[in-house]
């Protein structure tokens, strides 16, 4: 049946809620419906009956109310998307259908109601600026990178003098909060490097000069927030006895040291070295940049957002935590996350897309199979198997349109950056490394 069988009125009941009353004709169903019932009755077998004999009134009454069902189910589904063609709607999310259609009804009449996407228009990119960093390796950054290097092939050796920073101390200790021991409060055996972090703040600096065989007194506060809930922000006292100091011996750096990691010379470890840093320096201001203009776009063009889309984001991001979080160990099956806490990011996150989706539409950006083979590639020479990422990326039409999905932002950001000023920020290699990190 055509589109103008059917009667169809809409109705804004918000911003971008619809409401959208369809009325089909009833012989579409009836028509549908006969047509069904007479090929049954060719095929049908039932005990007394030859097959293919059977009387049109009794396969009607054997199969009649269940096909008539089935009907109205496709006609809806079909007329639905019929009248949203005819209105020129496109909805965001799924429709709720009122009252459902029942087979028990003579006509087919329904009200749909749903949510639409929002209309994007680009706000304007005249004196547009953003400030991105710049940086460049220097020969301090190589100096600093080595030194991380020796210090991951770091020897303690044991040491009979007062412990100082950088020292390694293995100590035992047992803590008390309110005079009572706490779950986890309580280690032997212990190691820590004094000035590492990793105890809680104000530990570590109260071993310093402790000597082996010390017994110390430590008192310190848990940070707010704390992963032990029930111990954020009280006050605890640890007991701690070190069993021994041992101070940090460094490998030299020479030629023996470049060839613990396959190099001949020192120099070929700093070229390498050199090579690895930019990468990783390119990547970090690409995505910095990228940031910029990210959040550049989505200051300056703020949308109405279909409540269905954001739910779906803050689900999908929540389902994300969860399985970070079963990777690292935790039992999360009885887990409940508050999606309130994910909906400022949902929002950003719809609001972008629909805005890089715009852009893309309405400037023709197509990301061509070499750019996704070229992004393809460079994602596959960081593991160890290129060759077989590449085929698992290609054999797979979802995980290649992932792929896709990146090369068309890198496009946008670059259609974007030819529109506005950009500013550079000079910094330092370790800086941007170090924000990097910590995003």
């Amino acid at each position: 049946m055509r589109e103008d069988d059917m009667q169809v009125s809409v109705e804004a009941t918000g911003t971008l809620e619809r409401k959208m009353t369809v009325a089909v004709p009833a012989e579409r169903v009836d028509q549908e419906v006969q047509k069904r019932l007479q090929s049954l009755s060719r095929t049908a077998n039932l005990p007394g009956f030859r097959p293919g004999k059977v009387p049109a009134k009794v396969v009607a009454s054997k199969y009649g109310p269940k096909v008539r069902q089935e009907v109205v189910d496709e006609v809806t589904r079909s007329s639905f998307y019929e009248a949203l063609s005819a209105e020129k709607l496109q909805p965001a999310g799924l429709p709720i259908f009122e009252p459902a259609p029942s087979a028990e009804s003579e006509s087919l009449e329904y009200t749909a109601t749903f949510e639409v996407f929002p209309e994007v228009e680009l706000a304007s990119f005249d004196g547009v600026t953003i400030e991105v960093p710049s940086a460049e390796i220097t020969e301090a950054d190589i100096d600093g990178m080595i030194e991380k290097m020796r210090r991951q092939r770091v020897e303690w050796e044991e040491v009979a003098r007062p412990a100082e920073k950088e020292d390694q101390l293995v100590v035992d200790f047992i803590g008390t909060v309110d005079g009572e021991k706490f779950e986890g409060g309580e280690g032997r055996n212990v190691t820590l490097v004094l000035g590492s972090s990793t105890f809680i703040p104000g530990f570590e600096d109260q071993l310093i000069g402790a000597s082996k065989g010390d017994e110390r007194t430590v008192n310190v506060t848990f940070p707010e927030p704390y992963q032990a809930a029930e111990l954020a922000g009280k006050e605890a006292q640890f007991t701690v006895t070190v069993q021994s100091v041992s101070e940090a011996k460094l490998p030299e750096v020479d030629e023996d040291f470049a060839k613990n990691f396959a190099i001949d010379s020192l120099d070929e470890l700093r070229g390498e070295l050199r090579k690895s840093m930019q990468y990783e320096l390119d990547q970090a201001l690409k995505g910095k940049t990228k940031q910029a203009v990210m959040d550049m776009l989505f200051e300056k063009n703020p949308l109405d957002l279909p409540k269905s889309l954001v739910d779906d984001e803050i689900n999908a991001l929540m389902n994300q935590m969860k399985n970070n979080l079963k990777n690292q160990g935790v039992a999360v099956e009885a887990l409940e996350l508050d999606g309130k806490m994910y909906e400022d990011q949902a929002r950003r996150r719809v609001t972008l897309s629909l805005l890089i989706s715009e852009i893309v539409k309405a400037n023709g950006i197509k990301a061509s199979p070499e750019k996704i083979r070229e992004t393809v590639d460079s994602v596959a020479s960081t593991y160890d198997t290129p060759d077989e990422v590449v085929k698992w990326y290609y054999e797979d039409r979802e995980r290649l349109g992932q792929i896709e999905s990146v090369v068309l932002e890198e496009l946008v950001v670059d259609w974007v950056l030819d529109k506005i000023q950009v500013e550079k920020s000079p910094t330092t290699f370790e800086a941007l490394m170090e924000r990097s990190n910590k995003q």
